[in-house]
């Protein structure tokens, strides 16, 4: 499973990168305190898009702390940030349980630590942070969950940015019959429980993530960060077609049939080249009102 998920967390990183807000990233950056290093904690890292994609963009130098639940996500992520910073040219030293990559323009130290996320439980991960930070977690994690991390930071008096947030909206280009069916189907499906304190947010995490942060005393920010996906994300594209009509399958076995057929039309529009689509998202950006 670690395998078939490192695979897709590659795949997805540059479409990732081009969907997420540039406004809120500005925006979180610009409150980062200067003259000290920046402590940064990102939650559910897998194999560490987030930390690459927000290291060029906020100001160092940055102390990381990546955690998964997965040890085999973060050994992934220690390889790939090797990889990342020596194409910048930086130095990079790599540790059983870190790294650290320093050039001209970075310094950055990254700490990983496997822990279960599930009960939220561990508050001295949060000890101390600027910035508690995520990408593609939310709609994973129930609104208990959602409220205790938001106390989380409150208590550290931390600002917070959560990108790639699922929002249960869609559309394929051909269009076919069923696409409404599947999505909803898969909106059901992703609202059962991820094993991350009860029945998953779903669509509607980042609606309940604001709620949670603006009762926590913060003020919210939202923009999309839809997914936009052509022929050049043909294998993005089918592991998505595949992976919808395998949740629309568990929600629905007896339609089991239709949902196949579905499938096949789907994967045919994409093997001509014509397939489209869009995948809907939403970035939150949070920090304590004054």
């Amino acid at each position: 499973m670690d395998d078939s998920l490192s695979h897709w967390l590659r795949l997805r990183e540059p479409i990732d990168a081009s969907a997420r807000s540039a406004t809120l990233t500005r925006a979180i950056a610009a409150m980062m305190p200067v003259g000290e290093p920046l402590r940064l904690l990102d939650l559910a890292t897998g194999a560490g898009s987030n930390i690459r994609y927000l290291a060029d963009r906020l100001p160092g130098p940055q102390r990381w702390l990546a955690v998964d639940a997965s040890a085999t996500l973060l050994a992934d992520l220690l390889e790939r940030m090797a990889s990342w910073g020596a194409a910048r040219g930086c130095q990079v030293q790599v540790g059983a349980d870190g790294c650290v990559v320093r050039g001209t323009q970075l310094d950055c130290v990254i700490e990983t630590r496997q822990v279960d996320l599930g009960a939220l439980d561990d508050h001295g991960i949060f000890a101390g942070r600027h910035l508690v930070t995520a990408s593609a977690l939310l709609d994973l994690v129930s609104e208990s969950w959602l409220r205790t991390l938001a106390a989380h930071c409150r208590a550290e008096g931390t600002a917070a940015l959560f990108a790639i947030t699922y929002n249960g909206r869609s559309s394929c280009d051909p269009i076919e019959p069923e696409d409404d069916m599947v999505r909803d189907l898969l909106n059901r499906h992703q609202a059962r429980d991820k094993g991350l304190g009860g029945p998953a947010a779903g669509p509607d995490a980042v609606t309940h993530a604001e709620r949670c942060f603006a009762e926590a005393g913060y003020h919210v920010a939202r923009e999309a960060s839809d997914w936009r996906l052509g022929p050049a994300e043909a294998d993005v594209q089918r592991l998505l077609v595949d992976g919808w009509a395998q949740a629309a399958t568990e929600m629905a076995p007896d339609r089991a049939a239709a949902i196949a057929d579905w499938q096949a039309r789907r994967l045919a529009h994409l093997d001509a080249g014509r397939a489209r689509v869009v995948v809907g998202h939403g970035d939150l950006a949070a920090w304590l009102r004054a």
